[in-house]
């Protein structure tokens, strides 16, 4: 079973990222053909500063790998290193209607959030589709706030199907039923977009810092507390069902401190991700080595990419057989 994800370098990886796909895609890599990328190219919709996106995608790159994603048993390479899927881009746009763009919630939102209305953003679905259809994808971990786009991907390749011949293959989304959507501390999905996030490298003091400014109600110390929250949310996360369980009694009994729960998630945030972080130092103290995996993995992305845009061009008339 063929598994592809990715994910925008944009930014500090956080709780939402690992909880929401990176953990999923690690574990997938044991039972699956394993596809995974770093969206480089999705990342320019928000038009970064050209030193921030260069950094942010080297450190994408190293998250992965200290998280435990393995070179030797999956792909994973950098979007822009795969030039095929800009052809692909192209190719599928002139199948789009407006109509279908126009239904996208999430370019919606974005727009309400503030980010330039730019043909990028606009057409960020086309981009995506190309992405997951490129590389013959039968399973794609999303979010549910991705699921949409993951219908529209359909949407597209039945419609090139129907006038080409059966070149691609149909995915399904996968949504983890644990971790559909990770709340920020705010209370809101976790996204960087809306400064909510919880980071897992960054420096203590800032995680600490983040994990203190959850927002909880004003329940008195001897009151029964809402499990349904999200301090409750993301503590349990990181819990198995007995400790959750354990967790639950203690909302419901008396004397229970918020700010003491939170020391508590802060420390269990630091303990989970110690291995990581030293693993993740070690890749930076030697990029040679994040970079020799990704070139690898980019070849080995190209090979699969271009088997499948050539039967692609030959089904349009662009190229003869």
């Amino acid at each position: 079973m063929r598994v592809l994800s990715g994910i925008q370098p944009s930014g500090s990886l956080h709780l939402g990222n690992y909880f929401g796909m990176m953990s999923r895609m690690i574990e997938y890599q044991n039972q699956n053909d394993l596809f995974c990328f770093i969206a480089n190219y999705h990342a320019l919709t928000t038009l970064p500063e050209s030193k921030d996106l260069s950094r942010n995608t080297f450190n994408a790159a190293c998250d992965f790998l200290a998280l435990g994603l393995d070179p030797e048993r999956s792909t994973f390479w950098l979007q822009s290193d795969v030039p095929q899927v800009t052809e692909l881009t192209w190719i599928l746009s002139s199948l789009v209607n407006r109509g279908l763009l126009d239904r996208a919630t999430s370019y919606k939102d974005k727009i309400t959030q503030g980010l330039n209305p730019n043909i990028g953003l606009y057409s960020y679905p086309i981009l995506m589709a190309a992405d997951i259809l490129l590389f013959n994808s039968q399973i794609v971990p999303v979010g549910k706030d991705q699921k949409q786009h993951l219908e529209m991907t359909r949407e597209i390749a039945n419609k090139f199907n129907r006038k080409y011949g059966n070149i691609f293959v149909l995915p399904k989304e996968d949504i983890g039923k644990n971790n559909q959507l990770v709340p920020g501390i705010d209370g809101r999905k976790m996204s960087k977009s809306y400064n909510n996030t919880i980071p897992i490298f960054e420096k203590n003091t800032i995680i600490r810092k983040k994990v203190m400014k959850i927002i909880t109600d004003t329940a008195d110390i001897n009151d029964t507390k809402n499990t349904n929250t999200t301090l409750f949310q993301l503590y349990s996360l990181f819990l198995d069902e007995n400790a959750q369980k354990e967790l639950e009694l203690r909302y419901k009994g008396k004397g229970l401190r918020y700010g003491d729960i939170k020391q508590e998630f802060f420390e269990k945030i630091m303990d989970y991700f110690e291995p990581f972080r030293k693993k993740r130092q070690a890749l930076v103290d030697k990029p040679s080595n994040v970079i020799d995996a990704l070139k690898i993995g980019s070849e080995k992305a190209t090979k699969v990419a271009e088997e499948v845009l050539v039967n692609v061009r030959i089904a349009t008339g662009i190229s003869e057989k």
